[in-house]
C-alpha cells in the first residue's frame, strides 16, 4: 500500500493531531532553548505563535481551539494568583494596593489619553477608550514568580492587589463608553450596574467558601475535587461576564475565595499548577503571539505611528508607576521590576477592549495592527523584567534559612511519619508537608513497624502497600518520601531505634478517628516513645480534611518559652498557618504570648492571642469551639518543667466534649529534669531571642 506523504504537509495544517502535536513539540523545546541563552520561555511561546500563525508562515490557523484552551489559560492565570495571594498580607497591605492601583491606573490613562488625542488626533471618546486599553494589564508573567516562588513577596501581593483595582475600574469606564456609544447611560443603567456587581462579590466572596468546604468534606476524591475546582473558577468567570464585568476579575476572585481551602503544599495546588503550566497557560501564549502581525510595520506608516505611541505610553508609564511605587513604600530595585513586569504586558485586556472599539467603529485598523503589535513589545519588556527581579529576590531570600537548629545551627529537620491504617495515611502526610521547613532537603520518612511475635507473609505486602499510598500521596505534592519496613519486638522499639538511625527531628504519629484517645494513652505515651526519644512529637487525630479547617486553636502551657523546644514547635505550627493561611489563636500566659507576638510582629499571619492560665478550668474554653476548628496542645513529658496536672485529663475531656474536632497534640523537645539548672534557664531565655531567625523572611 502506498502512502501519499505530500498529503501530511499540507499548510495550513488541518488535522487535530497535526495541530495538536506541533503545540506540545513547541511547549517542549521552547522552553529548553530559552532558558538555555536566559530569556524567559513565555516570551519564546509568544514569538512562536507569531512565526506560526496565520499572520506569520501561516503553519497554522487561529481556530476555536485555541478559545476554547487560551481562555482556560488566561482564566488559571488569574485564578493562581488568586490562590497564591496571601490574604493576611493583602488585608494588611491594602492600602499599598490602593496607592498603586491609583498610580498603575492613571498614570498610563492619561499618557495614553494625550497620546491618541493630541498625537494620533482621536476624538474624546475613542481617547478615553485608548485610555481605557493601557490602563489595564495582564499579569502574564505570572508563572515567572510561582518558578521562583516568590509569591508571597509584598511587592507580589501589592500588585496583585492593584491589578484588581485597575482592573476593575478600567473595564468599569469601558462599560460606561459602550453604554454612551448605544445611548444607554442613564439612571437605571447605573443602578443594574452597581446591584450587579455587589451581588457578584457577595456570591464569590461568601458563596463560594461554604460550598467548597462541604464538597471537600463530603468528596475525597482526588479526581472530583480538581474537576470541582474548575468548575468554580469557570463559574466565577461567568457571574463576573453576568453582572457586566471582565471574565478575568471573576477568576481572580475565585481563587482568593478559595484561597484557604487550598494550601499551597496540598496535593490539590500541585495538581492545579501542573495542569495550568504545561498546557493552558502555553496555549493561551501561542494564541496571543498568533494574533501579532509584524508585516503591519511595512504596510503602513500610520500603523508603525500608531504603534510606536501605544507602546511608549503602555511601557513608559507602567515603568513611571512601578518607580514611584518603590519610592513611596521604599522597595528594592528588584521589587519595582517585579512590579513593573506583572504589571506591564498587554494582553487579554488590551485585545478586550481594542475588539469592543474596533467593532463599534471607534477604534480603525491601525490601532488593531499597532496594539497587536504593543502586545508582543510590552510582554517582551515585562518578560524580562520579571525574569531579573524574581531571579534576584529568590537569591536573596534563599540565603536566609527559616530553619536553624537552636544550639549548633546544623541539624538538618527530618520528619519521621508512622503509619499503620491506610485510612489515617493521606492526612498524616498532608500534615507532614504543612508542617515541612522550605529548607528541608531530607524529605519525609514513613515508618510500618511488623512487630516479630505477630509477623506473617502478608504483614510485609500490607506494610509495602501502605509505605506506597504515603509515597504516592507526597510524590502528588513534589516531596520525596522515604519508605520505611521495620521489624522489631514492639512498636515502641520500632520508632525509637529508627529516630536515632535515622537522625529523626520531628515525629508524626496518627490517630484512628473512631477509637479516640484511651485514658491511659497519656501515661503509656510518657512511659513508652517519649521517655525513650527526646524529638518534638505530633499526634494527629483529624475528623476532616486539614484543607477545610477555619482555625487552630493552640494552648500554650505557663512557663512554655523557657523550654528548649519552644522555637521549634512554634515554627511547626508557624508553618500549618503560614501554608494554610488560616488563622492561629493562641491561649497562653502573658509572659509566653510575648515571645509568640515578636514572630507574629515581622512575618505575619493571621493571629489572635488570648491570655489565659486557669487550665483546671480548661472546659469554660469549649463554648468558644466552632466544629471547623483543629485544636493544638502544647504538653509536657512527664515531671518536665511545663507539666501539669491537667494533661493527665486531656483524653477524658477530647472524647467526650470535642469528638467532632480535628486535635493535634504536641510535647516538644524538653531537656530532662536532673539537668534544668539556673545556668539553663538563663540559656533559654538568651536563646529564644534568636527565634525570629528560625523563620523566613517573606
Amino acid at each position: 500500500m502506498l502512502i501519499n506523504i505530500g498529503s501530511f504537509l499540507t499548510l495550513p495544517l488541518t488535522d487535530s493531531v497535526e495541530k495538536f502535536l506541533l503545540i506540545l513539540i513547541i511547549i517542549l523545546i521552547i522552553p529548553i532553548i530559552f532558558n538555555k541563552i536566559k530569556i524567559p520561555p513565555l516570551l519564546g511561546l509568544i514569538l512562536a505563535g507569531t512565526i506560526i500563525g496565520p499572520l506569520g508562515l501561516n503553519i497554522m490557523d487561529r481556530d476555536a481551539s485555541f478559545d476554547l484552551f487560551g481562555t482556560a489559560g488566561l482564566l488559571f492565570i488569574m485564578f493562581l494568583a488568586g490562590l497564591d495571594t496571601d490574604i493576611t498580607e493583602f488585608k494588611k497591605n491594602s492600602k499599598y494596593s490602593a496607592v498603586f492601583g491609583l498610580l498603575t491606573f492613571l498614570l498610563p490613562f492619561l499618557l495614553s489619553f494625550a497620546a491618541a488625542y493630541y498625537l494620533i488626533g482621536l476624538d474624546v471618546i475613542p481617547s478615553v477608550l485608548i485610555g481605557a486599553m493601557i490602563a489595564p494589564h495582564t499579569p502574564i508573567t505570572y508563572p515567572i514568580v510561582t518558578k521562583f516562588d516568590i509569591q508571597k513577596n509584598i511587592a507580589v501581593s501589592i500588585t496583585m492587589g492593584g491589578t484588581l483595582i485597575t482592573n476593575i475600574v478600567s473595564f468599569l469606564i469601558i462599560i460606561v463608553v459602550v453604554g454612551m456609544s448605544t445611548g444607554d447611560v442613564n439612571q437605571s443603567f447605573w443602578i443594574r450596574l452597581s446591584i450587579s456587581v455587589v451581588v457578584f462579590a457577595a456570591i464569590i466572596a461568601f458563596l463560594f467558601p461554604i460550598i467548597t468546604r462541604w464538597f471537600f468534606k463530603k468528596f475525597q476524591d482526588n479526581v472530583l475535587q480538581f474537576v470541582f475546582v474548575l468548575v468554580m473558577l469557570y463559574l466565577g468567570a461567568l457571574i463576573a461576564e453576568i453582572a457586566g464585568i471582565e471574565k478575568i476579575i471573576g477568576a481572580l476572585f475565585a481563587g482568593m475565595s478559595l484561597n484557604r481551602l487550598i494550601p499551597r503544599t496540598s496535593p490539590l495546588m500541585n495538581r492545579i499548577n501542573f495542569v495550568a503550566n504545561s498546557i493552558f497557560i502555553p496555549f493561551f501564549l501561542i494564541g496571543v503571539g498568533m494574533l501579532v502581525d509584524l508585516r503591519a510595520f511595512v504596510k503602513d506608516i500610520e500603523t508603525i505611528k500608531v504603534a510606536v505611541f501605544l507602546t511608549f505610553a503602555a511601557i513608559f508609564s507602567k515603568y513611571l508607576a512601578a518607580l514611584f511605587t518603590q519610592k513611596i513604600l521604599k522597595f528594592s530595585i528588584d521589587q519595582r521590576r517585579v512590579i513593573n513586569g506583572l504589571s506591564s504586558a498587554q494582553a487579554a485586556s488590551t485585545l478586550a477592549v481594542v475588539m469592543v472599539g474596533y467593532n463599534l467603529d471607534l477604534l480603525n485598523e491601525a490601532i488593531l495592527n499597532g496594539s497587536l503589535v504593543m502586545i508582543l513589545l510590552s510582554c517582551t519588556s515585562a518578560a524580562l523584567q520579571t525574569q531579573r527581579g524574581a531571579k534576584n529576590i529568590a537569591i536573596k531570600e534563599s540565603q536566609e534559612s527559616d530553619y536553624e537548629d537552636v544550639e549548633d545551627k546544623t541539624e538538618a529537620e527530618r520528619i519521621l511519619i508512622s503509619v499503620s491504617n491506610s485510612e489515617t495515611v493521606e492526612e498524616l502526610v498532608n500534615l507532614s508537608t504543612m508542617i515541612k521547613s522550605q529548607s528541608n532537603t531530607q524529605g519525609l520518612y514513613a515508618l510500618n513497624i511488623i512487630t516479630n511475635n505477630q509477623y506473617s507473609s502478608a504483614d510485609d505486602k500490607n506494610a509495602l502497600k501502605i509505605l506506597d499510598m504515603a509515597s504516592e500521596i507526597a510524590a502528588a505534592t513534589d516531596n520525596s518520601l522515604n519508605g520505611l519496613v521495620r521489624h522489631d519486638v514492639n512498636i515502641i522499639n520500632g520508632i525509637t531505634n529508627v529516630i536515632k538511625e535515622n537522625y529523626i527531628t520531628d515525629l508524626v504519629l496518627g490517630i484512628y478517628n473512631k477509637k479516640g484517645l484511651s485514658s491511659s494513652f497519656i501515661g503509656n505515651l510518657n512511659e513508652g516513645i517519649l521517655a525513650k526519644s527526646n524529638v518534638t512529637t505530633l499526634i494527629y487525630k483529624s475528623s476532616q480534611p486539614i484543607a477545610t479547617i477555619k482555625r487552630h486553636i493552640v494552648f500554650v502551657p505557663i512557663g512554655e518559652e523557657k523550654e528548649i523546644g519552644f522555637p521549634l514547635w512554634l515554627l511547626k505550627v508557624w508553618n500549618i498557618a503560614r501554608n494554610s493561611g488560616t488563622k492561629l489563636v493562641f491561649y497562653a500566659a502573658a509572659e509566653t504570648l510575648q515571645y509568640i507576638k515578636k514572630v507574629h510582629e515581622k512575618y505575619t499571619v493571621p493571629c489572635e492571642f488570648i491570655e489565659f492560665t486557669e487550665w483546671n478550668d480548661f472546659l469554660v474554653l469549649s463554648r468558644d469551639f466552632e466544629k471547623n476548628d483543629n485544636l493544638i496542645f502544647i504538653l509536657s513529658r512527664k515531671n518536665g518543667l511545663t507539666y501539669h496536672s491537667y494533661m493527665n485529663k486531656l483524653p477524658n475531656y477530647l472524647n467526650n466534649y470535642f469528638q467532632a474536632n480535628s486535635y493535634i497534640l504536641i510535647f516538644p523537645k524538653q531537656l530532662g529534669r536532673n539537668e534544668q539548672s539556673d545556668h539553663f534557664t538563663g540559656h533559654v531565655e538568651k536563646l529564644n531571642e534568636t527565634i525570629l531567625q528560625l523563620f523566613r523572611r517573606k
